[in-house]
């Protein structure tokens, strides 16, 4: 049985075929949760080379699939789990709340590089620890903070639970996992008093038997703070302009960094429908200037998005495809007739370094 076993994995690296490629990877995965040796640094330093080189062009099933596996897994390759990290929601969503590999200082980087979903997870995540729950106090996103209100297993210190309460004043949605906080004290409940609605009034009279001239005292600060201009409600911000654009150019930058960024990652954000992924890595991957290669993408001919493609080592037998998935994720453009896809079919015809040279002159207008 295991020299059967021993012989699909091996069937299955010398494929070529992606389908192939991703049986390997969860294969892979596989074996490595049964093995105690998968935590030996001199195998982790080779688990890592062989995990990114698959996953970096694997099917977003499949991302799933493998986040899911290693969401416990304690031998998983570190810059495999942060990538894992980054990636969409869905495929993130596991590792961010259950990788032991993630330590504060990731969870940290994931508050300041990821998109609010990210961050909400974050903020969920058992057992959170205090240096992380007071970053995500620092950046105040609402829907972070209501997030984190409702994790009761979070590290919330004393001050960490008054900053809530105080922030609660504005964000409306925090008021009712407050009440029901195992850390609300006695005192924040009171202040907590002066700006919640009738029923959660009850509940906090209820719980804490606040009596008569408590009652008077909060109110009046209550009074007294709306007179001074104090906030009213706010609605969430789900997201930031240009937030998912900052993340992908993260996620391309560790891609680089860790030698797995390859021209087969761009057929995989154009079928994602992540244009600027694909524009992201393609500027990262010929070293061009980001707003070249969106001029490219907008061009009035292909040729320019060709010779880029070229340079980076994109298969001519490929770029049709790449430009029909690209016309389709930008109202038809780069535009051109027949005449134009002649042109843009030459560029191949042309050497990597000549192919680059001559996409920068175009967009120059050389």
């Amino acid at each position: 049985m295991a020299a059967a076993h021993a012989r699909e994995l091996i069937d299955l690296a010398r494929s070529r075929e992606t389908n192939d490629r991703e049986r390997l990877l969860l294969a892979v995965a596989d074996l490595c949760d049964g093995t105690p040796d998968a935590r030996r640094p001199e195998i982790q330093g080779l688990l890592d080379d062989v995990f990114m080189a698959l996953v970096v062009e694997a099917e977003r099933d499949i991302r799933r699939a493998l986040a899911e596996k290693l969401a416990t897994a304690d031998w998983a390759p570190q810059a495999l789990v942060n990538v894992l990290a980054l990636d969409d929601i869905e495929i993130a969503r596991p590792i961010i709340l259950s990788s032991p590999l993630l330590k504060d200082q990731d969870l940290i980087r994931l508050l300041v590089e990821a998109t609010i979903e990210h961050q909400i997870e974050v903020a969920r995540r058992p057992r959170l620890g205090g240096e992380v729950v007071n970053a995500i106090l620092d950046k105040g996103e609402p829907a972070v903070l209501t997030a984190l209100a409702n994790n009761v297993t979070a590290e919330v210190s004393a001050n960490a639970m008054r900053r809530l309460v105080d922030a609660s004043r504005r964000v409306a949605s925090l008021r009712s996992p407050l009440v029901r906080h195992p850390k609300l004290s006695q005192m924040l409940a009171e202040q907590l008093y002066g700006w919640v609605g009738q029923a959660l009034k009850s509940a906090i009279s209820e719980r804490f038997r606040i009596d008569g001239p408590q009652l008077d005292e909060a109110l009046a600060q209550s009074v007294s703070a709306a007179h001074r201009g104090a906030d009213g409600d706010r609605p969430f911000v789900v997201e930031r302009d240009g937030e998912r654009e900052e993340m992908e150019q993260r996620l391309i930058a560790k891609l680089d960094s860790a030698g797995q960024l390859r021209p087969g990652y761009l057929i995989r954000a154009l079928k994602e429908g992540k244009l600027g992924l694909f524009e992201n890595a393609l500027a990262t991957l010929g070293a061009f200037a980001p707003g070249d290669v969106r001029r490219a993408c907008a061009f009035s001919d292909p040729e320019p998005l060709a010779l880029a493609c070229a340079a980076v080592g994109i298969d001519r037998g490929a770029f049709p495809t790449v430009l029909v998935m690209v016309r389709d994720l930008n109202s038809g453009r780069p535009g051109g007739g027949p005449e134009a896809g002649k042109r843009a079919a030459a560029a191949f015809n042309r050497d990597p370094e000549s192919a680059a040279r001559a996409f920068r002159d175009r967009i120059a207008g050389v």
